[in-house]
């Protein structure tokens, strides 16, 4: 029988991943890995995990013993959450940005006093979470305030943070004294003026959607193997590049998926742009662009290449590729298939970093002509990572991304395109991030391998 200190369970909305990894304490490594459907639509997941623990067994070769099973999930929705501040581009924008770098998929976003309409689609969304922001500390008072009674008025069981005036603290609990929600208080997200302050608020979004994930439909019984953590995937992601982080320095993780490209980066600004940067931005972001997808999305990204490089680089006009991507397997396995999904993934990837990424704006003051930043800076990334199918499971993953980086950007505060490149060979970033919740130098020796990082680097 194979012994294994930990598994861990990544649940998709297709399919169930669990991992193996032993010798944790001191030589940590990678046993193998298993997979089987996930099925929270049978009103169960365990069956899926069962499944993945039995493929995982049969890869071994041998029957397996583990000591703990932790896990991430996007399965029933993911965590389908709604933000609700002040002013978008202040206190609304803080609320998101802490919202999506812990994993969530944001399904409503509003600033200012709620509506009917609102509170209907609310409801109608059923999130996991609601977030209510709104107003720097001893600022503002009524906005937050007004819509904690109308959210209150909602009846739903759904937990609520409130991470807006401190002031109104004492408030909101009485707001939500004897409601069906339960009530999470943290530090303000945009205590002060150009100052964001989300570390907190993601934290505390990732301890609720973990106590709260049992409640969704066919995850009421996760509990019965999973005894560790559960966090969103991407969220798990997130933490695993703010271990790498510490490792590296400054980092962006791509993770080009069948149906959504992430973009998370773990920077501070550089000190070329800091200076005219014209509002702040956290030092770790997470972008999701759901129009960017190998596989579900694969034809609106088709629409982004143009018809030029379709001929110069697959020798296809547009009525052909049309054709073969129509076709497009989940898993591509002939040359010419491989080809077209290199240069979607390469296409996806572009799209999506010019998305997460700033730009410089000129404009004229009463001295002339001026150069203004505005959005990430991500000038000072040294180290690039790929994960997710596309990046770490085709034969040019290191390729499509140096392509990506090397096309120009006069105006974008996109990566240099000399920076370092890894690759997540063992597709483990998600399993070790959750590691990093509890086995912290773990995960960062098994990110080392994965990635084939020497000893030594930086």
């Amino acid at each position: 029988m194979k012994q294994a200190d930990l598994l861990i369970a990544e649940i998709g909305s297709t399919t169930t991943v669990v991992s193996a990894f032993h010798q944790l304490n001191t030589d940590p490594v990678l046993l193998g890995q298993g997979q089987f459907r996930t099925t929270v639509s049978e009103g169960d997941v365990n069956i899926g995990l069962a499944g993945a623990i039995r493929d995982l067994e049969e890869q071994l070769g041998e029957a397996l013993r583990y000591d703990r099973l932790m896990a991430s999930s996007s399965a029933a929705g993911g965590l389908r959450m709604t933000v609700h501040g002040l002013v978008y581009d202040m206190t609304v924008r803080a609320a998101r940005e802490a919202a999506l770098g812990a994993g969530a998929n944001l399904k409503f976003v509003t600033a200012g006093r709620l509506r009917r309409s609102d509170l209907a689609k609310i409801r109608e969304i059923g999130p996991n979470i609601i977030l209510l922001a709104g107003g720097v500390d001893y600022g503002e008072r009524e906005t937050a305030l007004y819509n904690a009674e109308l959210i209150r008025s909602l009846n739903l069981a759904v937990p609520v943070i409130y991470a807006g005036n401190v002031e109104n603290q004492e408030e909101i609990r009485l707001i939500f004294e004897g409601s069906p929600n339960r009530l999470y208080v943290v530090d303000n997200v945009y205590p002060r003026i150009d100052e964001l302050n989300i570390e907190p608020t993601r934290k505390v979004i990732q301890a609720v959607f973990e106590e709260h994930i049992t409640h969704a439909g066919g995850m009421e019984h996760i509990r019965d193997l999973v005894d560790g953590h559960i966090i969103p995937t991407p969220g798990a992601v997130m933490e695993a590049s703010i271990l790498l982080k510490e490792e590296l320095g400054n980092l962006v993780c791509a993770d080009i998926g069948g149906a959504t490209t992430d973009i998370h980066s773990c920077t501070a600004d550089s000190d070329e742009f800091a200076g005219i940067l014209l509002e702040p931005e956290p030092e770790h972001k997470r972008t999701v662009e759901g129009d960017l997808g190998m596989y579900v999305n694969r034809m609106t990204v088709l629409d982004l290449v143009t018809d030029r490089e379709l001929d110069s680089r697959l020798g296809l006009d547009r009525a052909e590729a049309v054709r073969r991507s129509e076709a497009l397997p989940p898993i591509p396995d002939t040359a010419q298939d491989l080809a077209l999904v290199s240069l979607l993934a390469e296409t996806a990837l572009v799209t999506a970093l010019r998305r997460h990424a700033g730009v410089l704006k000129e404009y004229f003051g009463p001295s002339g002509r001026k150069l203004a930043a505005l959005g990430k800076d991500l000038t000072p990334v040294k180290h690039f990572i790929g994960t997710g199918g596309a990046l770490t499971r085709l034969p040019d993953g290191e390729a499509i991304i140096r392509r990506a980086l090397a096309r120009e950007s006069r105006l974008e505060l996109l990566p240099r395109p000399d920076i370092n490149i890894w690759i997540d060979r063992d597709y483990i970033m998600a399993s070790l991030g959750v590691m990093s919740l509890q086995y912290p130098e773990a995960a960062r020796k098994l990110a080392r391998k994965s990635l084939s990082i020497p000893e030594g680097t930086p």
